[in-house]
């Protein structure tokens, strides 16, 4: 099967370029938009027409095949992936190249997860000061809070001076987006706009919390079409 076509929607150029997933990740250069003392962080969400991030409880749903290609190219540019327990709970995952970093104060992870079942998997679980997972095939380490509030701008800063990790692809969920967004810790966003409409009461967005304050405002990088699906990328201040 061929590769996906992405036509640059934005910045304006030659209607008629056409360009792959693999190419456009090439141009982000991740790495050079980390601050001195943190990883470069990149979010990487797809929401529905009317803005739900899930359909049953995960995002796979929403997506296509050029956003498949797309969502490995943007993990192919990064040292690591930076995740919630819940995400991971809900869309299990499985093998990776890159270092997963998985957020969970309550260590309620399976070892029968895809994620932690990949013997060739590398895990860093930001964490409380105490407690353990499961034996599981993976290699886990821990970086811990000194006390139970998850110090998640300290974490990025101890990823970087002890892991090497120079930039990083957070896949969500809500909530922990919504501790990362507040504190600015958060330097790209890229937003898939997915064909569907979902509906429901109470929709689970890319936010789960209480209202920024101040609204945060991104700068729009690029806007990209393939098979339906919009691919917009917002440089944050």
């Amino acid at each position: 099967m061929s590769e996906a076509r992405f036509r640059r929607l934005l910045p304006a150029g030659d209607p008629g370029a056409v360009t792959t997933a693999e190419a456009l990740a090439a141009e982000l250069d991740l790495h050079a938009l980390a601050p001195p003392d943190r990883p470069a962080v990149v979010l990487n969400m797809i929401a529905s027409l009317d803005g739900r991030i899930t359909i049953d409880g995960r995002a796979g749903p929403l997506a296509n095949r050029a956003d498949h290609e797309m969502f490995h190219a943007l993990r192919g540019a990064a040292d690591a992936v930076l995740v919630g327990a819940g995400t991971v709970r809900a869309e299990g995952y499985g093998a990776m190249e890159q270092v997963a970093v998985v957020v969970s104060r309550s260590l309620d992870l399976s070892p029968d997860l895809g994620l932690l079942r990949a013997s060739g998997n590398r895990v860093i679980v930001i964490t409380g000061p105490e407690g353990e997972l499961p034996p599981c095939a993976a290699q886990v380490e821990y970086l811990r809070s000194s006390g139970p509030r998850l110090d998640l701008e300290d974490a990025l800063r101890r990823l970087r001076a002890e892991h090497s990790i120079g930039a990083v692809v957070c896949e969500g969920g809500a909530h922990l987006n919504a501790a990362l967004l507040p504190s600015r810790l958060v330097d790209e966003i890229h937003l898939v706009i997915s064909s569907v409409l979902v509906g429901g009461e109470t929709p689970l967005t890319m936010l789960e919390g209480p209202l920024l304050e101040p609204p945060i405002t991104g700068t729009l990088r690029w806007l990209l079409e393939a098979d339906g699906l919009l691919f917009t990328r917002y440089a944050l201040a």
